[in-house]
């Protein structure tokens, strides 16, 4: 599939080696990089710098163009990037996302502030804390979670 060959370039690039991922067997959770597609980088990147208070660094990567997370390599979670290339559509009913936050009532203000749409308001998940989706303005659908 030559339009996933960015990826392998990703992946044995020193840009990862420095700055990413462990292998999925030396870490203690199984994912550990995930990435969004975008129709409309500049609009996609204002709007989840808007929502989430936090700088995305652009950069190519073969044909794809990225705007990565930060990320640091020794902490939890995982990293990852909103891309745009060939092979990838953003999407309402594939995967879903969840990004940690302080506030997810201040949280879903920011993304419908910015053409964002609440899917699933904020709603308990019990001694798990509580979760809510929206979608963002490329129509993927993108979850937050809290303890609070």
């Amino acid at each position: 599939m030559p339009e996933f060959d960015h990826a392998s370039r990703f992946y044995n690039s020193p840009y990862r080696a420095a700055h990413m991922m462990p292998r999925m067997a030396d870490q203690p959770n199984a994912v550990g990089w995930f990435e969004i597609p975008v129709t409309d980088m500049p609009r996609a990147k204002a709007f989840y710098e808007h929502v989430f208070g936090i700088p995305l660094h652009l950069m190519e990567m073969g044909p794809a163009i990225m705007a990565m997370f930060p990320a640091e390599p020794a902490s939890p979670g995982a990293g990852g990037a909103l891309i745009k290339t060939d092979g990838y559509t953003p999407s309402y009913a594939g995967t879903v996302v969840y990004f940690s936050v302080p506030d997810i009532e201040a949280t879903l203000a920011k993304s419908q502030g910015r053409g964002g749409k609440t899917v699933v308001p904020k709603m308990s998940i019990g001694e798990f804390g509580f979760i809510a989706h929206f979608e963002d303005t490329e129509g993927n659908r993108v979850a937050l979670h809290s303890m609070q």
